[in-house]
């Protein structure tokens, strides 16, 4: 086992710059652990980092991967390692690097959780990063509350749709944002009410305790629609204006009653434990708009830029 298979780019460039290659098999370090990879899922920051959005942080060494979230099995464990044995089925995230599109990923345990036993590898390879983020920002950075109002910008996507079923798992009246063609779909992931996003203005919605953005745009008219007291948590900046839009969103986590919280997440192992759980009491179930292979990296990247997508496009590696 000396090379695998993974996706690339050797520039940045659109979708049609990926490509299947082969790689290194990554060495395992001590203490971590080398999993198998079944399934992938595509994140829109990917999509910005292969575009060139945040060459920055990326740099111009190529080729680069892709790939954030994964879930499979556990192929090799360091001897410092306990609780983890060959063939546990594990999820988790790579971290801030990207490379999880292939079919070995070398973690540390941190990294990682025993992944749902109620729900295929493949369905769960849509959750860790989406389902890390919702509960980070509507229980921990909003501290939502039984009883309160909820609305989601984006209700539809990977981090939406599993923001909706959070939401009402947490006993909040949810409200969602999004297009006509979804508005079906994000009531029955639980959702009290869904708005049409492109026929309603933001500026005339009504007030909510808390708002979720996951697209991160016009941060000025959301804060607009907060209850008194209320929290705009959003996991997105405008990529066009990023200075002055990250300038805003840090000010505004300051200044006022109604804050603005705006984070990048980093998830470790407890918090994919309890997102385990989550899955398994039957309050949170994997959304997968399509499967797709390896070799159809371009072809997932393409359809998340063209929007539309109802949870997540995943990755096959197994």
């Amino acid at each position: 086992m000396n090379d695998m298979r993974a996706a690339l780019y050797d520039s940045y460039g659109p979708p049609e710059v990926l490509y299947e290659g082969r790689v290194p098999v990554p060495a395992r370090k001590p203490g971590e652990v080398l999993v198998r990879v079944h399934a992938a899922s595509v994140n829109g920051g990917e999509l910005y980092g292969r575009a060139g959005k945040a060459r920055l942080v990326t740099g111009r060494r190529f080729p680069q991967r892709t790939g954030l979230d994964f879930a499979g099995e556990v192929a090799e464990v360091d001897a410092s390692v306990s609780g983890l044995r060959v063939g546990d089925r594990v999820w988790g995230i790579l971290g801030r690097s990207f490379g999880s599109a292939a079919e070995y990923v070398s973690v540390r345990p941190r990294q990682i959780a025993y992944a749902p036993e109620n729900v295929t590898l493949t369905e769960a390879a849509s959750l860790p990063a989406g389902g890390t983020t919702s509960l980070t920002a509507l229980r921990d950075k909003a501290g939502l509350r039984a009883g309160e109002r909820l609305l989601v910008r984006g209700a539809s996507g990977g981090v939406g749709s599993v923001a909706v079923q959070l939401g009402k798992a947490l006993g909040a009246h949810v409200t969602g944002l999004a297009s006509a063609k979804n508005s079906d779909f994000v009531r029955e992931l639980g959702a009290d009410e869904v708005l049409e996003h492109r026929t309603t203005p933001l500026a005339e919605l009504d007030r909510y305790d808390v708002i979720m953005d996951t697209v991160g745009t016009e941060h000025r008219v959301l804060r607009t629609r907060l209850a008194p007291g209320g929290r705009l948590v959003s996991i997105a900046f405008d990529i066009d204006r990023p200075v002055r839009s990250i300038g805003y969103l840090l000010g505004s986590a300051v200044h006022g009653r109604q804050r603005v919280r705006f984070f990048s997440g980093n998830p470790k192992h407890d918090l994919f434990a309890e997102l385990s759980a989550y899955v398994e009491r039957g309050d949170l179930r994997p959304v997968v708009d399509t499967v797709h292979p390896l070799a159809g990296i371009a072809a997932a990247h393409r359809a998340l830029e063209e929007g539309g997508v109802r949870g997540k496009h995943v990755i096959q590696l197994v």
